[in-house]
C-alpha cells in the first residue's frame, strides 16, 4: 500500500516546526547530555546514503532510498509504484509525484529536514525540546515549535552504539503520526551534486506550488 500526498508532506515537507535550531526546556544534566551527542552525531554526518521506510497512521508504507549531503541537501526516491520523489537542494525541499503530476515547494527551515541538514544546530533559540528518554538500545528525543505558533511534535530516534540516527516521528496537532525508519544509513563520500536537484517539470505558465 502506498502512502498519500498528505502524509509524505506531514513527515518530510509540512513539518509542524519553525527552526533547526533545538531551544533547552529545563534539561536534566544527563538528557542535555544526550542532546549534545545527537548534535555532534547529526553535525558530523556530512554525506550518508541509506533505505527508508515511511509509515502513516493507518499503518501504511512504502519505502526507498535516501542520501544526505550536510548541510541542506537530502533526496528521498520512493520505489514504484510510488511517483514520488522528495529532493532538498538546501534552501527548498521540492515534492515531485510524477503519478499524480504535481509538483510542490517547502523551505527547508519549515520542514523536519532542516533539523539534521542544518550547518550548525544550535541549543538556544526556535524549538523546544519536550522529552529526552531513554530506550532499549538508544534514545529519543521529542521537540516542538518553541514559540508555540504551530501544533505537532518531532520525535528523532538514536541507537548508542554504534551512534547512528535510526529515524523520526512527526505528530500532528490531531495526534497522528506519521513514521520513517533509516535503514543501513551509511557514511558516504563523493555523492554526484545531480542527487540534490530536482526541477520544475510543469510549463512556466503552469501555477506553482508553494514557496
Amino acid at each position: 500500500m502506498t502512502l498519500t500526498r498528505r502524509s509524505l508532506t506531514l513527515a518530510l515537507a509540512a513539518a509542524p516546526l519553525a527552526s533547526p535550531a533545538f531551544a533547552q526546556s529545563a534539561l536534566s544534566a544527563a538528557d542535555k547530555a544526550l542532546v549534545d551527542r545527537a548534535v555532534a552525531y547529526l553535525e558530523g554526518l556530512t554525506e550518508a546514503q541509506g533505505r527508508f521506510v515511511q509509515t502513516d497512521a493507518r499503518g501504511r508504507s512504502t519505502s526507498g532510498q535516501l542520501f544526505l549531503k550536510r548541510p541542506g541537501k537530502a533526496r528521498f526516491a520512493y520505489d514504484p509504484p510510488s511517483g514520488l520523489l522528495v529532493v532538498s537542494d538546501g534552501g527548498v525541499v521540492s515534492v515531485q509525484d510524477k503519478r499524480l503530476k504535481t509538483f510542490d515547494q517547502y523551505p527547508l527551515s519549515a520542514t523536519p529536514l532542516s533539523l539534521f541538514l542544518a550547518r550548525t544546530i544550535r541549543l538556544d533559540r526556535g524549538v523546544s525540546i519536550t522529552r529526552v528518554a531513554r530506550l532499549a538500545d538508544g534514545f529519543s528525543i521529542t521537540a516542538r515549535d518553541g514559540k508555540k505558533q504551530t501544533a505537532g511534535q518531532i520525535t528523532l530516534t538514536f541507537r548508542d552504539s554504534p551512534m547512528s540516527l535510526v529515524g523520526w516521528t512527526v505528530t500532528d496537532a490531531q495526534g497522528r503520526p506519521t513514521q520513517v525508519q533509516l535503514r543501513g544509513l551509511e557514511r558516504a563520500s563523493g555523492l554526484d551534486r545531480s542527487l540534490f536537484v530536482l526541477k520544475d517539470p510543469r510549463p512556466k505558465n503552469v501555477g506553482r506550488g508553494k514557496v
